[in-house]
């Protein structure tokens, strides 16, 4: 999926649930959804329906209708990230990295793979 996505807070939930497992029948959104955040049948069916017509999900008709996430995990969570850094951070990674740094205490792995993780950026940029 190429377009822009903006998931809302009910939407990833449901994407959480079909990312977890798919595809999924509508029975087993409905036990999934009322076990992670409390949602009645009627809820979950209709945010089925919903997201289904914004083309977020698949409905696929078979022996009952199952749903399968339209949206690769990954592809949603480096847009929100994007959003997320462009709100909040004017789209500056050192600003974020230096507001988690000062409030939280990195353990001597978390600073490796940040390391590990600026050194593959810079050789990225010189090839």
């Amino acid at each position: 999926m190429d377009k822009e996505l903006q998931l809302t807070t009910p939407e990833w939930h449901m994407m959480e649930c079909l990312w977890e497992s798919a595809p999924r029948t509508g029975r087993e959104c409905v036990e999934y959804m009322s076990r992670s955040v409390g949602w009645s049948r009627s809820t979950t069916l209709t945010m089925l329906r919903r997201m289904t017509e914004k083309d977020l999900i698949e409905c696929i008709q078979g022996d009952v209708l199952y749903y399968t996430p339209r949206i690769r995990r990954e592809d949603a969570v480096i847009q929100e990230t994007e959003h997320f850094l462009d709100r909040v951070y004017q789209g500056s990674v050192s600003m974020l990295m230096s507001a988690i740094t000062r409030k939280q205490q990195l353990s001597k792995d978390e600073i490796d793979e940040l390391y590990a993780i600026l050194q593959q950026a810079e050789e990225a940029k010189e090839s």
